[in-house]
């Protein structure tokens, strides 16, 4: 039997007044289709007042304040009528009429393929789908498994493993658990991704404090989901993973661990790696960096000891991390120098930094079904709609800096927002404003912080190449001259991303024939469904080659489908009593084919952008170009003819 998604609905015995405050805080497309549950009168689909199709960043409709102020008082009415029968619901919908509320709430048709995935993802029926309704017996102890790491999927594994009854242990360097969110601690790191969506779909927080919350409420939500499911005991923290062999006599992996004074080996039957792509930090090799002399530090792993108020501080790049710490570290430094390589393109959202009213959060807890639907409406205008418009165009006519019409128009409005933030400093313009097409590289959130910002009278934006690093100083010049700039400063801060492109590394993962997988991999990390490789048998990756998500939903809703596919794999294990599967070969290569064919088409793979999407050879390693309705399709229950089980 699957377990049950815990509901935090709370009876409404409110006041009418309290009841009214808290609707002036409505989305009000997700009003509307939770008035349908509380009344079961459909006649709101056909109504006068509907809402326009859904974009990101818009939670209303497109409505005007007439409307949603009459929607209001429709619901006002309902929910105290609701409150005043014992908040009894009629018989909920049929998936005939769910499918009807969803084209209604996003103002557009949504695909009948999609209705299942959308289904699962809002969970209305409160079951968690995506738990495998199987347990394995209770004596079991022909199996066990070992998970490499504890943020975000590590801990998904475990639930999962818990859920099922299955042996495991979770190995974690860290001394805590969350992951990115417990090593990023820089001042303004948050979530770019709504919050109410980047959580996981079977344990929703209706408290969040922000819409897009901050680094420790992140990794507080985390710990909460370790204690919450039971899987804090079974976690060995300030452990890392060295090397693990593939032993193909008994069909075991060796694992060698070590923590700051012990080694030790582990024999598992399945290893999961969860150590994501973006946790390894990647400082540049710029000549004369060991001559600093003052704090120079990753954003990754910042140092808080010591204190930038009032000092010349410089921040080399200008990418997601940079755009958060930036305007934090602007505020009390003494001069702030912006080291960028090339501009990024910014997403407007006047949400990036609210809180989340009190109101709010009274029509998570209290309305019915309201924050399953706010979940869909989040989840929709951030999925597959937007793929088409980071597809090649190849009759599009101007390649540099646009790819197709929809494209083009994105580059516009985008531009438009930067002109419209500069103010009186338009002589920023040629520096902030990107070459290359919009999407090419991480499209970032933005609320007006970052170019008012850089328009500080204190902050100075440096677009020439950093030569080399000097005691106290970094030296710059132009490319195009031999003109040199002096930047005198106290503190270096690299915000400058990843080894994104190193899967597992630097651990030292050994196959059935005794090759490295980095070896294998080189510049060129591939698996089947980004999650299984030929040679290495019982070895799964959760966020492994090609399973970024740069064009929608969350990267949480991705590892969810891999879970779910890893677990499927394990009980195929249990179930036939084999001791291991292996991925074949034609079927890794056959979708790699594919996966070559269809990311060349993105703009990813356009010439004129340099991203960490790709390797050095330019080919994007990433990067997902499916559909996610597709990947969710294919990871569902793992095709046993697909690999070779002993």
């Amino acid at each position: 039997m699957r377990p049950t998604i815990p509901s935090a609905q709370e009876p409404v015995t409110d006041t009418d007044e309290v009841i009214a405050v808290a609707l002036e805080s409505a989305s009000i497309p997700t009003l509307m289709v939770a008035l349908l549950h509380i009344t079961g009168d459909a006649s709101i689909l056909d109504g006068k007042i509907r809402p326009k199709a859904a974009m990101l960043g818009d939670v209303q409709g497109q409505l005007t304040p007439q409307e949603r102020a009459s929607v209001r008082q429709q619901a006002l009415t309902a929910l105290t009528e609701y409150r005043d029968r014992g908040c009894a619901l009629p018989p909920q919908p049929d998936a005939d009429l769910i499918h009807r509320m969803m084209n209604f709430q996003v103002g557009q048709e949504v695909p009948a393929e999609y209705v299942p995935m959308m289904m699962e993802e809002m969970a209305l029926d409160g079951s968690d789908a995506r738990a495998d309704d199987w347990r394995a017996d209770e004596s079991l102890d022909s199996i066990h498994v070992t998970v490499i790491g504890a943020g975000m999927s590590g801990i998904l594994s475990a639930i999962r493993l818990e859920q099922a009854g299955i042996p495991y242990t979770v190995i974690e360097k860290n001394e805590g658990v969350g992951g990115t969110w417990y090593e990023n601690t820089y001042p303004g790191c948050r979530v770019d991704i709504a919050n109410h969506f980047y959580c996981y779909s079977f344990e929703p927080n209706h408290d969040w404090s922000e819409f897009f919350s901050q680094q420790p409420e992140l990794r507080e939500y985390f710990e909460r989901c370790v204690d919450k499911y039971g899987v804090r005991e079974q976690i060995r923290f300030g452990t890392e993973v060295k090397e693990a062999r593939f032993d193909p006599a008994c069909g075991e992996w060796e694992v060698q661990l070590a923590t700051t004074s012990t080694t030790e080996s582990l024999r598992t039957n399945v290893l999961i790696s969860s150590v994501g792509q973006l946790n390894r930090p990647k400082i540049p090799d710029i000549p004369g960096l060991d001559t600093f002399g003052g704090p120079l530090f990753h954003s990754a792993q910042w140092q808080h000891e010591h204190d930038l108020t009032g000092k010349r501080v410089a921040v080399v790049g200008t990418g997601a991390s940079a755009l958060q710490l930036v305007p934090e570290v602007a505020k009390t430094a003494g001069k702030l120098y912006v080291l960028q390589r090339t501009p990024a393109w910014m997403f407007p959202n006047p949400a990036y930094h609210r809180k989340v009213s009190d109101g709010t959060k009274w029509l998570f807890k209290h309305v019915p079904y309201y924050a399953r639907w706010y979940r869909f409406l989040l989840f929709w205008p951030g999925s597959d709609g937007l793929l088409p418009s980071l597809i090649v165009d190849p009759q599009w006519p101007q390649q540099e800096r646009s790819i197709n019409q929809a494209n083009e128009q994105t580059r516009l409005f985008f531009t438009q927002y930067i002109q419209e933030q500069l103010g009186d400093r338009p002589d920023l313009l040629p520096k902030v404003v990107p070459t290359y097409p919009p999407f090419g590289k991480r499209m970032l959130q933005d609320n007006g912080n970052w170019l008012t910002t850089l328009t500080r009278d204190n902050v100075e934006l440096i677009t020439d190449s950093i030569k080399e690093i000097q005691p106290g100083a970094i030296v710059c010049h132009a490319d195009d001259t031999s003109e040199q700039q002096r930047l005198e400063v106290d503190a270096i801060v690299f915000a400058t991303g990843f080894h994104s492109n190193k899967f597992l590394w630097p651990m030292e993962i050994i196959g059935r024939s005794g090759q490295k997988l980095n070896e294998r991999w080189g510049e060129e990390p591939r698996a089947y469904l980004g999650i299984t490789v030929p040679d290495f048998p019982n070895l799964f990756c959760i966020y492994g080659p090609a399973t970024n998500l740069a064009h929608a939903g969350s990267i949480i809703f991705h590892s969810e489908c891999q879970v779910r596919y890893i677990m499927g794999c394990i009980r195929s294990l249990v179930e036939s009593k084999k001791r291991s599967m292996e991925c074949k070969t034609a079927v890794h290569d056959a979708f790699n084919q594919r996966l070559d064919e269809a990311l060349a088409k993105t703009v990813w793979a356009h010439p004129g952008v340099d991203s960490w999407y790709k390797n050095k050879n330019g080919r994007v390693t990433t990067t997902s170009p499916w559909r996610l309705v597709d990947y969710w399709n294919w990871t569902r229950t793992p095709d046993l003819n697909d690999f070779h089980m002993e």
